[in-house]
């Protein structure tokens, strides 16, 4: 399987802030939880009579729906580009498992490549009409159930004629059920002073005829979490989120495409930055992307290397991060790299990784893979995965492994795809006493290089994010696409910013090669897909000394730059020529 890791604002979702809340009681609101109380009654009438149907009854039943509600504005050179009004949207997804837990429909089929069907998913009425939500709801459970029933024979005819699993664990863990609801969420944004702001924003851009493409844009959003399940969970949960994001590439001279990539969220409009220090960031985005677009291209190159803590982040986030999610340890398609290193060394004994989604904020800066709930109805919760360089354990959703009989709050999914085991808040910690400070780090970097006889190293800044494989058949491999890289000479020549460059390596080799950190930490906010689909995740990280690491050139395109200069490089040249003749 591969997962890839990017930006968070390159697919924009709303997810991040839940508010005060309380303990749920719907018997008697119905008018207060009307899509929640259908969601419940249709479940409860559905969950009672296929319990008894069918040569496999049910035994599991849940229903989840994703609402949300958003606007946005962007913006190109000055002017607007795009505009959304407020729209509002619902899905529905049904899960339903038919067998029992030790054996149900969500099993492994070997041989087959469709492994998620347990769950079947649709649009849902945006009004709050009962007998409109009920009908969508009874219409997938029916589909949910014949499909089950089908796919549940063709599993145990399956393990009659394949050899044992390594794995015997059960396919499914009950667990207590959860009672949860937030309170309702408004968002009032004055889309006006937006849009001027955007105007003015996105035109500082006019300023760097270097910048072939560009954008500006504010997006603000509510969004509502329902699940119900036959164990007797019911929640509804809250979030809201108000989103600048910035992109800027420009073409070089032999075709390559470079870009940078930023964005801002929170929960309330007052913590976004002010429009001075975006026009800033506007104006260091541009500079840079100059620099870049002349920059040498890079060579490919094994040596030593200072990881940024962004791009520490996302390092630890594609290595080691996919690799512990519990449901790949009993996969027969997995690589499984850690699944027998459980209690031995796998990291520097001064290295610790918690994974710790209930975590809202990290040094001032709003995570987003924060939840209060996973998309199982399981509590989050923090999970020490490496402690002081041992590997300690594994993220669980409700697939349980050897070992590893329950969840651990780990369950993650979008709409239209089964939840499993994901990463959250990934963090690396690194023992206190044990780091140094950004500059002893570079004069680490400058030693190791002269001990490897190498005439430079490198330093990772900016990154867009990464991939990894993990399965079986495939080399174990991750890659990462860094977009700023500096080149450190052993002989004190100036740094040199260079282009083109994608770190790869494999696991086990490369967490090996971890010399030192620093004693500050950055925050990476993007969006991971794997087989359960897009969701928003966060990593930190300190700054890491790498003692050997290998860059291969990245992938360019062979078109040429733009062989006329934009309408504003014209129109600003005819401009001082007319004023140049009045005077």
């Amino acid at each position: 399987m591969r997962h890839r890791l990017k930006l968070l604002a390159l697919l924009t979702i709303f997810l991040s802030t839940c508010l005060p809340s309380s303990a749920l009681n719907l018997e008697d609101e119905k008018e207060k939880y009307p899509v929640l109380w259908s969601m419940k009654t249709e479940l409860d009438r559905n969950f009672a009579a296929m319990k008894n149907q069918g040569s496999s009854p049910v035994y599991f039943l849940a229903y989840r729906a994703l609402e949300g509600e958003h606007t946005s504005v962007s913006g190109k050179w000055g002017s607007l580009s795009d505009r959304s009004d407020p729209s509002k949207f619902r899905f529905a997804q049904v899960e339903l498992r038919v067998g029992s837990p030790k054996l149900d429909n969500s099993h492994i089929l070997r041989g087959y490549s469709d492994n998620s069907v347990h769950v079947i998913s649709d649009s849902l009425p945006i009004d709050n009409n009962d007998i409109s939500l009920r009908t969508i709801l009874w219409r997938l459970s029916d589909k949910a159930f014949w499909m089950a029933q089908k796919r549940f024979a063709l599993i145990k005819a399956n393990k009659d004629v394949k050899v044992d699993e390594l794995d015997q664990s059960d396919d499914f863990a009950m667990e207590q059920p959860q009672s949860f609801s937030a309170q309702p969420l408004t968002y009032n944004v004055e889309r006006g002073e937006w849009e001027e702001k955007i105007r003015r924003l996105s035109g500082v851009f006019n300023k760097f005829p270097e910048i072939k493409d560009s954008y500006v844009r504010f997006t603000c959003g509510a969004q509502v979490n329902y699940l119900v399940s036959s164990e007797g969970s019911c929640i509804q949960d809250t979030c809201k989120s108000h989103i600048v994001s910035i992109y800027a590439d420009t073409v070089a001279n032999d075709g390559m495409v470079l870009w940078l990539f930023d964005r801002f969220e929170a929960n309330s409009l007052t913590d976004l930055p002010s429009e001075e220090a975006l026009q800033a960031k506007i104006e260091d985005m541009a500079n840079k992307l100059k620099v870049l677009r002349t920059a040498p291209l890079a060579e490919p190159f094994v040596g030593p290397a200072i990881l940024n803590g962004k791009a520490a982040a996302v390092f630890f986030h594609e290595t080691l991060g996919h690799r512990l999610e519990g449901h790949r340890q009993k996969d027969e398609g997995e690589g499984r790299t850690f699944k027998e290193k459980v209690g031995t060394q796998i990291l520097p004994d001064f290295i610790s990784i918690i994974d710790d989604p209930s975590r809202f904020k990290l040094n001032d800066t709003e995570l987003s893979g924060y939840y209060k709930f996973d998309d199982e109805g399981v509590p989050s919760r923090p999970v020490t995965l490496v402690d002081h360089g041992k590997l300690k354990g594994f993220l669980m959703g409700r697939s349980p492994i050897s070992g590893y009989p329950h969840s651990n709050g780990h369950g993650r999914c979008n709409y239209g795809t089964p939840p499993c085991a994901r990463q959250g808040n990934l963090m690396v910690v690194a023992e206190q006493n044990k780091t140094i400070s950004y500059d002893q780090l570079r004069a680490k970097l400058i030693e190791e290089m002269k001990k490897q006889g190498k005439s430079y190293g490198l330093i990772f800044d900016e990154i867009a994010g990464g991939s990894t494989m993990t399965q079986v058949g495939e080399p174990q491999l991750f890659r990462l696409y860094p977009l700023l890289v500096t080149k450190v000479y052993a002989d004190g020549r100036k740094d040199e910013m260079i282009r083109g460059v994608d770190i790869v390596g494999t696991p086990l080799a490369s967490l090996e090669q971890i010399e030192a950190a620093s004693n500050e930490t950055q925050i990476f906010n993007g969006e991971c897909g794997a087989e359960s689909g897009w969701i928003s995740v966060s990593a930190s990280a300190p700054s890491l000394l790498v003692k050997t690491i290998e860059v291969q050139r990245k992938q360019k395109s062979d078109e040429k730059p733009p062989l006329l200069p934009d309408p504003s490089i014209v129109q600003t040249g005819a401009q001082a020529n007319t004023q140049e003749r009045k005077q």
